[in-house]
């Protein structure tokens, strides 16, 4: 018979004897084992005498019945029928007594344990009531009465406090069972908790590194710009390099003046709970990012650098009062800086096109430059080559298209479609900016 926890001792385990999982298990059923042994030994010397056989078979034979009891773990019902078998020979007390127990606490079935009991406590009462009838005589209701008691002290209660320490245990094995699978559970949790953490962590310092890039690239690629043209007309035409010389302290203010804003943002964003960082940061740069309406200033930039750029407008915003969403605005605006950068380190002297179009739900960008002027020699910016694939990430993350690609009679064209979404609504994930092409 298979039993659970303390009951059931080792019954998972291989082999005809070591059923028990802990050895104090072991040496408490030895000990029962051993003083049931003696107690049938003792009782058998009166069994061999009433039987008439020699005082040692009945010694041996009550040894070896008591000696089961060791085996009550392992085989309950096996036990208990062997106490039943041996009531008529008025011995095995013990035995019967903690084998009803043991198969009580056990998962023997229900059924079997009130059979056995019920059979128990028939042979208890029977036995009781033979013995005792020619010892009281003229006392019959004394006699049924005392072996009614007999018989219920030796069953009900071994039977009874076995039920509940069984129950008590599988109870306590389903609350470790629960603990156990809450643990997992939390586990669990709290891996996924930490997976998103990092998922976090990775896309702020990708946005970052994004809006770093927007904010110094474009401005210091100017910069360059007119400090070379500085350069190259500081003796001829002192009017102009002092023009350019102005231009350069301009860019560079507004450079660090947006990346005074950045790092308000950043600081906010540390100091705020966990949870708001990201929005706080995504939130502030998005609302206090540039919009669509800065687009001819930025246009201008360019054309005060050198650029010969052409800058056309299609059709009107739909709702031109609420306008677009900030991200769509700001990325837009994004999209357009980064191409113009791009074509201030590789196409020098080439003719550029802005195009801004106004669709139904949407709005989309252009920036295309011709082939690069052979006598213009390059600025020298540095490139990290990652400016086509940020511009499409930052697109892709407000649910837009992006396309780039040279063109057949040579030059580079750069087009973005965006959802124009709703006023001050996002339309999709924050998204970052593009690095050099």
């Amino acid at each position: 018979m298979t039993l659970t926890g303390e009951e059931r001792g080792g019954a998972g385990r291989d082999g005809p004897l070591w059923w028990w999982e802990r050895p104090r298990e072991a040496a408490l059923d030895v000990g029962l084992g051993v003083v049931s042994a003696a107690e049938c030994g003792y009782e058998g010397i009166a069994f061999a005498r009433d039987t008439g056989t020699p005082p040692v078979l009945g010694v041996l034979l009550g040894v070896l019945v008591g000696g089961a009891l060791v085996a009550r773990r392992r085989w309950p019902v096996a036990v208990v029928v062997l106490a039943i078998a041996i009531t008529p020979a008025a011995m095995g007390f013990l035995l019967g007594v903690v084998g009803l127990y043991t198969l009580a606490a056990s998962e023997a079935p229900r059924r079997v344990t009130v059979v056995l009991a019920s059979m128990s406590l028939a042979g208890t009462f029977v036995v009781t009531y033979v013995r005792t009838r020619g010892d009281v005589e003229g006392e019959g209701f004394l006699v049924v009465v005392l072996s009614v008691f007999m018989a219920v002290a030796l069953t009900v209660p071994p039977v009874l406090f076995g039920l509940y320490l069984g129950a008590r245990r599988r109870l306590m094995e389903s609350l470790q069972e629960r603990a156990d699978s809450l643990e997992r559970e939390l586990s669990l949790l709290a891996d996924r908790a930490e997976e998103r953490a990092e998922w976090a962590r990775t896309e702020e310092r990708t946005r970052i590194a994004r809006e770093m890039h927007d904010v110094v690239a474009h401005r210091v690629s100017l910069m360059v710009v007119h400090a070379a043209a500085l350069e190259a007309v500081a003796v001829k035409d002192p009017a102009k390099a002092v023009r350019n010389a102005a231009l350069v302290g301009d860019m560079g203010r507004q450079a660090l003046t947006e990346l005074r804003e950045m790092l308000g943002v950043l600081r906010a964003s540390s100091t705020a709970p966990a949870p708001a960082r990201a929005v706080v940061a995504t939130a502030g740069t998005a609302e206090d990012g540039p919009s669509l309406g800065e687009l001819e200033a930025l246009v201008g930039q360019s054309r005060a650098a050198g650029m010969v750029v052409a800058f056309e407008v299609h059709g009107e915003p739909a709702g031109a009062v609420a306008g677009y969403a900030a991200e769509v605005e700001q990325t837009a605006y994004r999209v357009v800086q980064e191409a113009l950068t791009n074509c201030h380190k590789h196409a020098p002297g080439a003719r550029v096109v802005v195009r801004l179009a106004h669709r139904a739900g949407e709005v989309a960008m252009q920036v295309e430059n011709g082939p690069c002027d052979g006598e213009a020699a390059e600025p020298g910016l540095p490139s990290g080559g990652n400016g086509l694939v940020g511009m499409r990430e930052r697109v892709l993350a407000l649910g837009g298209v992006f396309v780039s690609g040279p063109l057949d009679g040579g030059g580079f064209r750069v087009s973005a479609v965006l959802p124009g979404g709703s006023g001050g609504t996002a339309t999709g994930a924050g998204a970052g900016t593009g690095a050099a092409r």
